[in-house]
């Protein structure tokens, strides 16, 4: 997903395209690093002036694109369907977690994320049902950055990657593990079927955040400091440490 346009009619970001993409944004950030910051720049955040503008242009691609697509797909497809979507994604994503739980030396998350994927996997209809929710089994959203944050690599420079949005120097770093967790990417070997898969998954994730993004419009809020700090603090939080506060504007 190189465009707007693209983004309306494949929407996705391939496994080779998202690594090359985020090397090359990281690459660029490290340069611009010495001129990005500042006296006044967040400790956590030394390159804010590239991130804002970084961020500008996602926000104008969601306004433009992808906003309007989630709102028809709200609008067209029935409740039952799309939670059944959510569901298929979800269960997908269950499975990465158990292999980063087992990663990150958590046995109970691993167990727990496994449990699920195999339960909703051959009692849900590959997924499309979330029995395990109903039967009372946790879910725990793991992915490798998290599991570097649990070894203790710390998180780096707050960035907003181009189209992918809020990450850090060592999340950015464990997109290229996780797209070799990811189902989709490693055993649809249908080119058209896994791009409409793709686009279906981004479609239902951006409608999942209508509201969410709603209440942030409507709040006196600076948009992109609410975002920063809000993932910041929840990959903290996922990564299972309470790390010391790290700087990044110092020489």
């Amino acid at each position: 997903m190189t465009t707007a346009e693209n983004a309306s009619t494949q929407g996705l970001v391939s496994g080779s395209v998202r690594r090359s993409f985020s090397a090359a944004f990281l690459g660029a950030a490290l340069v611009l690093a010495g001129c990005a910051t500042g006296p006044n720049a967040n400790p956590k955040d030394p390159l804010e002036p590239l991130n804002r503008s970084v961020y500008q242009f996602n926000d104008a691609v969601d306004r433009t694109v992808l906003k309007p697509v989630a709102e028809t797909y709200v609008d067209a497809v029935p409740s039952p369907v799309r939670t059944g979507v959510s569901n298929f994604f979800g269960n997908l994503r269950d499975a990465w977690s158990a292999v980063n739980a087992l990663l990150q030396g958590r046995p109970a998350e691993a167990g727990e994320n496994m449990m699920r994927f195999s339960v909703n996997t051959f009692l849900g209809f590959g997924g499309l049902l979330d029995i395990a929710s109903e039967a009372g089994i946790p879910r725990t959203t793991l992915d490798f950055g998290t599991t570097l944050g649990r070894w203790g690599v710390p998180s780096g420079p707050y960035l907003v990657l181009p189209l992918l949005g809020s990450s850090s120097l060592r999340d950015a770093t464990g997109l290229v593990a996780d797209n070799r967790g990811d189902i989709l990417s490693q055993n649809v070997d249908h080119i058209p079927s896994r791009n409409s898969l793709y686009t279906l998954r981004i479609v239902d994730t951006r409608a999942n955040l209508l509201r969410a993004g709603s209440l942030l419009e409507e709040a006196s809020l600076d948009k992109y400091s609410f975002t920063r700090d809000a993932y910041l603090q929840r990959r903290q939080y996922l990564s299972g440490r309470e790390a010391p506060e790290e700087r990044f504007d110092k020489d």
